[in-house]
């Protein structure tokens, strides 16, 4: 009994870390596309929105053709169905993936994907304020900490510590905060539909749904910037592994690890997004920089540790 024990506890730790080792790879990879993409907007000519579009439809498909191959096929389908579903997924797609996605972008193409990146970390916060609003509840420490720490964070990007000044670009920092609250309403928007229809079904529709409301602006098939091979490569690499193969590296991961432990280790992506940028892209990143970066992941932490408590 006592071998069999050891067997089955040996099994959990190596899921456990297999799931901490998926859900690293996506954040990571969310992380790099960031930083492709600031390369396609500064070398390759390429439009945030363009890209956007490019991405939302190319990454949507690929999800819902996933959905189709699987085991759950019909729910590819029958989500249109309900009436209210259909309702929700189009304020996803409309407000919830182009509020996150394109104005995320174009905090990139503004200042860089490290700073973009952090900013849009800040939606955690935002949804506490906004719940703490709705309910009409005092924050507990840990809440009135993690908006400290957000602030803070901000204070420190944004000014590098001198109050008198402001050290990054105002369009960066305005489509920043734009894709915090974004992030806001993407996490919040589809819970109802994540839960009835899964993630992968739910996230692939909003993206078809959000890219062909780009597309109207920015449509695919124009073309600005140097097309060549290593454009091209870098576009598949932000549209395969930044968005499709990252999304499913988390996905996986939840089969091994609770939401808290994905939430925390999912902190891989803005850190990842801010030492690719300085040892690759050449961005200057001081130690005002790394302080404020360390303060909007802490609100992470100190937020998802709250919920376990809570819970």
């Amino acid at each position: 009994m006592e071998d069999r024990a050891r067997v089955l506890e040996k099994g959990t730790s190596l899921n456990r870390l297999f799931g901490i080792v998926l859900v690293l790879s996506g954040a990571i990879l969310w992380g790099v596309s960031g930083n492709v993409a600031q390369y396609l907007f500064r070398t390759g000519g390429i439009n945030p929105g363009w890209l956007t579009s490019v991405r939302m439809l190319s990454a949507g498909s690929l999800l819902i053709i996933a959905v189709l191959a699987g085991e759950q096929r019909e729910v590819a389908w029958k989500i249109w169905a309900d009436r209210k579903s259909r309702a929700g997924l189009l304020i996803f797609g409309l407000c919830g993936m182009i509020g996150a996605q394109y104005t995320y972008f174009e905090a990139v193409a503004a200042g860089n994907a490290a700073t973009a990146t952090l900013l849009q970390y800040l939606n955690p916060v935002i949804i506490i304020v906004y719940l703490l609003i709705k309910w009409k509840k005092k924050p507990s420490i840990k809440e009135v900490a993690a908006i400290f720490l957000a602030l803070a964070g901000v204070f420190l990007l944004v000014t590098k510590g001198h109050p008198n000044q402001i050290s990054i670009a105002p369009a960066a920092l305005f489509w920043g905060i734009l894709s915090a609250f974004g992030g806001a309403v993407y996490s919040m928007q589809p819970a109802a539909l994540l839960k009835r229809w899964g993630a992968a079904a739910v996230v692939g529709w909003g993206m078809i749904i959000g890219g062909l409301a780009m597309s109207s602006f920015y449509p695919p098939w124009i073309f600005r910037g140097q097309l060549n091979l290593e454009t091209l490569s870098c576009v598949a690499f932000v549209i395969l592994f930044g968005t499709f193969a990252a999304f499913y590296l988390y996905l996986a991961s939840l089969k091994f690890l609770q939401p808290i432990e994905t939430s925390l280790l999912g902190c891989a992506e803005p850190l990842s997004a801010a030492v690719v940028s300085v040892v690759w892209l050449s961005v200057p990143f001081t130690v005002s920089d790394w302080f404020g970066a360390v303060c909007i992941v802490s609100t992470v932490v100190v937020l998802a540790l709250s919920r376990k408590t809570n819970h």
